[in-house]
């Protein structure tokens, strides 16, 4: 799958620390996903989110590519920095939201893969897209932004349309794209679960809603 399979996540290693530099490669080339759902008044700012935090965290990683080598390593180090205002500060909060704008993205193409659908309108994504929306955002949103998404799922593409977007307009035969999300969630998947293990460990998740 053009767009999912560019630049491939690298696989968890034993102690499950992520390096930061091939993580960030990898999650770079995602922000484009949400161009492939339409409707721009929600999911461009998302977009916009989630190449911001992406933007935030490298800055951070680059300003010293060693001492930030993990993802580990950005949280232990602003934890110190920052004291009682972390975790809601520098690239430890924009990877918190980046996270979620990639779990969203995973649940989607996870319930896709899993063949979840409406029987009565099989080609139609709103089920996927709302078990994505309810799992990885929905309880960080307020209530304008809870009615935004849940409006924006009657305007969203066909899933052939979608399977098409992501391999960049070629014409697609579903079983081998459906193929090419397996391949991309087998390796992004154990990626995001570690992500999230590492905020729970060190308590750094937060609650409140955007």
């Amino acid at each position: 799958m053009a767009l999912l399979l560019e630049h491939e996540f690298r696989l968890v290693p034993a102690d499950g620390e992520i390096e930061t530099g091939p993580f960030l490669d990898a999650v770079a080339r995602l922000p484009p996903f949400f161009d492939c759902l339409g409707t721009p008044i929600v999911y461009s700012p998302v977009k916009a989110d989630l190449a911001g935090n992406i933007k935030k965290i490298r800055a951070v990683y680059e300003s010293n590519p060693t001492k930030f080598k993990t993802l580990k390593n950005i949280l232990e180090v602003e934890k110190e920095l920052y004291g009682p205002a972390w975790p809601k500060t520098g690239a430890t909060l924009a990877l918190m939201w980046l996270k979620r704008g990639l779990k969203f993205i995973q649940v989607l193409l996870q319930s896709l893969s899993d063949g979840e659908r409406d029987e009565e309108n099989p080609n139609l994504i709103r089920v996927n897209a709302l078990k994505a929306y309810e799992i990885a955002l929905k309880k960080y949103h307020g209530w304008m932004l809870q009615k935004l998404f849940s409006g924006s799922v009657y305007a969203l593409p066909y899933k052939s349309d979608l399977l098409k977007a992501l391999e960049k307009g070629k014409e697609v035969n579903e079983e081998e794209t459906i193929e090419k999300i397996h391949q991309f969630l087998a390796k992004a998947t154990p990626v995001l679960d570690a992500i999230y293990d590492m905020y729970t460990k060190m308590n750094a998740e937060l609650n409140y809603k955007a």
